[in-house]
């Protein structure tokens, strides 16, 4: 048996209609994410902005931003929304834990950016690889 690497649960799903869960198409999302190599890609682009001892790993933070805003977010704050489901979205950085990570990154936006700009190139390049060719 192996372990997850996943820093989200397993989820399963039933035709009960028990335990709904809003926003649910988000896990789509994220089990791409990690199928392409985002979520690992960010978690190392953002080690220099993680901090000693940290609960939250920045690459997943920034995720979960990116997956609340394809949930109809529009602010930082709206990530409250993927905290309000563990089921699913695991543990979710609490609100200022995700203000200093935003304004640590803007502290070096060029390098952040171009961290975050990175990690994406390499998870788009593994995605076209998984697709093959036509």
């Amino acid at each position: 048996m192996s372990q997850s690497t996943s820093c989200y649960p397993k989820v399963s799903v039933d035709a009960a209609g028990t335990n709904l869960v809003s926003h649910a198409g988000t896990v789509l999302l994220l089990r791409t994410a990690e199928t392409i190599g985002l979520m690992a890609a960010l978690t190392s682009a953002l080690t220099p902005w993680r901090k000693l001892n940290a609960i939250h790993d920045p690459g997943k933070t920034v995720l979960d931003l990116a997956v609340s805003i394809a949930a109809g977010g529009d602010c930082l704050a709206d990530v409250d929304q993927l905290r309000n489901q563990p089921q699913v979205m695991g543990q979710v950085a609490s609100d200022p834990t995700v203000s200093r990570l935003i304004t640590a990154l803007a502290d070096d936006v060029d390098v952040a950016l171009a961290a975050i700009a990175g990690a994406s190139a390499q998870a788009r390049a593994r995605a076209w690889e998984l697709a093959g060719e036509d």
